[in-house]
This record gives structure tokens, C-alpha cells and sequence, in this order.
């Protein structure tokens, strides 16, 4: 909002995903509406007023030290999501051509909030079967919440 941080974001999928997980509805007030790009391919300018916090065993939450503003969800976890970042699509200046396809945490979701597209939806159990066997999972036993 404020302009204090501005990144460029390459290789950005016309595709993005919608996460219903409790830490996500906390940090976005809904739904975290997001595109995975690959870290690399992100360039940032006014490092030095972003705020971060490791907001889980696998992953970092990052914000704009000057107005709050949300920037990225990046995954700092080895594994098959490491150098992962999620950027919300609400950043991106031009969404031309972008479709929602996919809800992750789906049973968790806000009551009553049903998105319209037909997405590809997994529940909390699945997401950590895929992504994080063995971590504890997100609002279970997690005392950052």
C-alpha cells in the first residue's frame, strides 16, 4: 500500500489457489487467495522494511514493516514445497487471464464461504498427507495461533 516494498515477480502461473487454514484466514481476514511462484524468480526492492515471522514449523509469513500490508507466504521447510512463494493475487497489477482452481483446508473453511468456481479441494488431512507427513498439523497443538 504504502510502496515502501515492491517486488517483480517472473514465471508467474495463470492459475492460483485458495487456502482456508486457520492461520491464513487470521493473516488475510478470509480466505488467502494466492499464486505459487518460485522464490528465485521473485526480485524485491526495500528489503530492509520487511517484516518477518516463522509463523510454522515449515513456513514464514512476510509484511510490510512501514503499513502492515501482507506480502508472502514462503515455504523455508526442506521438502517437495521448499523455495515455494506464495504471493496473494490481490499484489499482482495485472491479473488478466487468472483463474481460481484449487482450495486447500477446504473442511476448515469460514461457514457459509463457497467460492463459485469449480476448484480442486482437499481437506486438512489430505494437505499434510501430500505436503508434511509427520509435522503436526496447523490448529492442532500449535501455540502460534
Amino acid at each position: 500500500m504504502c510502496g515502501a516494498v515492491r517486488f517483480t515477480a517472473r514465471n508467474v502461473p495463470s492459475e492460483y489457489g485458495a487456502c482456508h487454514c486457520e492461520q491464513c484466514r487470521r493473516w488475510a481476514g478470509s480466505a488467502l487467495l494466492a499464486v505459487t511462484v518460485a522464490t528465485d524468480d521473485i526480485a524485491v526492492e526495500g528489503g530492509d522494511n520487511i517484516a518477518r515471522i516463522q509463523s510454522s514449523a515449515w513456513a514464514e509469513r512476510a509484511w510490510c514493516g512501514k503499513c502492515g500490508s501482507g506480502l508472502w507466504y514462503r515455504v523455508t521447510a526442506e521438502g517437495s514445497l521448499y523455495g515455494n512463494t506464495e504471493i496473494p493475487v490481490g499484489l499482482l497489477d495485472d491479473t488478466t487471464g487468472m483463474s481460481l482452481v484449487s482450495e486447500i483446508f477446504h473442511d476448515v473453511r469460514c461457514q457459509g464461504f463457497d467460492l463459485a468456481n469449480d476448484t480442486r479441494k482437499m481437506t486438512r488431512a489430505e494437505v499434510f498427507a501430500k505436503y508434511a507427513p509427520g509435522l503436526p498439523q496447523e490448529g492442532e497443538n500449535d501455540d502460534q495461533n
